[in-house]
């Protein structure tokens, strides 16, 4: 058998991804054609472009439909699929409505963006976020990373208060700003690594962040171009602050569930991985206790939350079919107790080093 070359090998293998990718590209334009479109749109020719000056092009004259190469294969799966939504939304005004005269970024495409929620920027990246913090929201953030400072007190009381304090100014400054009826900016991110199996203790995570701060939250699929896998990723929905506060809390809280176990495992000189994931996912509960007990004191000083109602449309536009599963949890032995009993111990705060590489973040700088 003649031996093929390494680098002829890497280039097979870059072929090989390559069309996986345009697959991928192709199953997801047939999903969105189906959600937002109500399968209007005849599938188009889908192509990777190696064009510098352009994140997607639609091309009426030969139905090809293009995503920069670049694009695809260095930003998360989400910002890939909001150009792929944009050029479908220059598809559908001239294949769907059949206006092929108006310009590109004319008023029923700008309509149509509008009506489904899709970026109707005719330059520039699109954000997962709604764009830089305002004054106001840089403000309440500044605030409240002041007061998660305050909780590193080794003082345990200290450190309760100063969280709890934290809270009740993100409620508080949500509750007024939905009171002033004020226009409300609203965009999503992507936390965490796309993973094959969603664990019990990063569902519970999830829920949390949709319960007590702020956001709508949702497990979408995503495709990891440069490994030719699928998985699902955390998305969250809601206004820059609360994106931000969502993300940091997110980090810390995987960030400390992982040294708790450490640290457990050290104590009780375990020396396997076995019960880490039942470990970890009783801290995630322990966790949830305290913040619902946290929110039953906000409701007794009168500091109720009502639904963002503007939010959740947001939401459902972005995702208009939503499909709800029950899962499984892992089982309640003595790890996931005791697990639940040092989430239940967690201050919520800023921790030394919070501006590392490696470390949660709040506040951080453009991306």
């Amino acid at each position: 058998m003649e031996r093929v070359d390494e680098r002829e090998q890497a280039a097979r293998l870059g072929i090989q991804l390559e069309a996986a990718l345009v697959r991928a590209l192709s199953a997801a334009w047939g999903d969105l054609n189906a959600s937002y479109f109500r399968r209007k749109l005849k599938p188009p020719a889908i192509e990777l472009s190696d064009a510098t000056s352009r994140l997607g092009q639609w091309d009426p004259s030969t139905r090809v439909l293009s995503i920069s190469r670049a694009l695809a294969t260095t930003s998360s799966w989400g910002v890939t699929l909001e150009v792929l939504k944009h050029e479908m939304a220059h598809q559908y005004v001239h294949e769907g409505l059949g206006l092929i005269e108006e310009t590109a970024h004319g008023p029923a495409f700008r309509d149509t963006c509008k009506r489904l929620g899709i970026d109707a920027s005719a330059t520039g990246m699109p954000s997962e976020t709604s764009g830089e913090a305002s004054s106001a929201d840089a403000k309440i953030l500044e605030r409240i990373a002041r007061l998660l400072a305050l909780a590193e007190s080794t003082n345990m009381h200290e450190a309760e208060a100063a969280m709890s304090a934290a809270q009740r100014l993100m409620l508080k400054y949500n509750i007024d700003a939905a009171k002033g009826g004020a226009v409300r900016g609203y965009g999503f991110r992507h936390l965490g690594a796309p993973t094959g199996r969603v664990s019990e203790s990063e569902r519970i995570l999830g829920n949390l962040l949709g319960e007590h701060f702020f956001v709508e939250v949702i497990w979408v699929p995503v495709y990891r171009p440069l490994d030719g896998k699928r998985g699902h990723v955390l998305e969250i929905c809601g206004t820059t602050a609360n994106l931000e506060m969502a993300a940091y809390v997110h980090s810390f809280l995987i960030h400390t569930a992982a040294s708790l176990w450490r640290s457990h495992r050290r104590e009780r000189g375990i020396r396997g991985n076995r019960d880490r994931r039942t470990y970890v996912a009783g801290v995630m509960a322990g966790f949830r206790d305290k913040l619902l007990e946290e929110k039953r004191l906000n409701q007794e000083r009168g500091l109720v939350w009502v639904r963002d109602a503007d939010l959740h449309g947001f939401y459902r536009r972005r995702h208009p079919h939503i499909q709800h599963t029950r899962y499984a949890g892992n089982a309640r032995t003595e790890a996931h107790a005791e697990g639940r009993a040092a989430g239940r111990r967690i201050e919520l705060h800023r921790p030394v080093g919070a501006s590392g590489a490696n470390g949660p973040k709040l506040l951080p700088g453009r991306r």
